[in-house]
């Protein structure tokens, strides 16, 4: 009876530590690729290096014809630290409906409640914590709209 008790809990210990979890990623892009792979996969993607709003030794930033935002990538040597899109719009009404459509979404993906400490009409913030980092949407509607959306890993212990 022990043996096949000790069977039990050492089996359970093995499924328990054999769960692997994703890595945090940006829409399917894992924060884990070398900066220069994961640019090379956004570039796949149809965006291309705006050299002008680069900075060569700390910051990216891609832009594309077809997407509605352009993305800034900061890294530090060869690790990325943080991916911000940043929406282009035109009015005030539609960051507040793009805004409610993205938190939506990312409610939905990651089957989690967001953390809002700011919900006003123009300015509203909205936390997810994933496992393995956090995603956040910023609007901050003043004389130009803007809106952000920034994905950042959470710091290995």
């Amino acid at each position: 009876m022990k043996k096949l008790l000790f069977s039990v809990i050492a089996l359970m210990a093995f499924f328990a530590c054999s769960k692997q979890e994703k890595p945090f990623n940006y829409r399917g892009l894992a924060f884990s690729l070398p900066v220069a792979q994961f640019v090379d996969s956004l570039t796949a993607r149809g965006f291309a290096v705006d050299s002008a709003a680069s900075d060569s030794g700390r910051t990216i930033a891609l832009t594309s014809a077809t997407e509605p935002y352009h993305i800034l990538v900061a890294f530090a040597g060869n690790k990325l630290q943080v991916v911000q899109e940043n929406y282009e719009v035109s009015s005030n009404d539609s960051t507040r409906m793009l805004w409610q459509q993205l938190r939506d979404g990312l409610e939905k993906e990651l089957d989690a409640w967001p953390d809002c400490p700011i919900l006003k009409e123009d300015h509203r913030i909205a936390n997810f914590d994933t496992s393995t980092g956090f995603i956040s949407i910023i609007l901050e509607n003043t004389y130009t709209p803007t809106l952000a959306v920034r994905y950042e890993p959470k710091k290995a212990k």
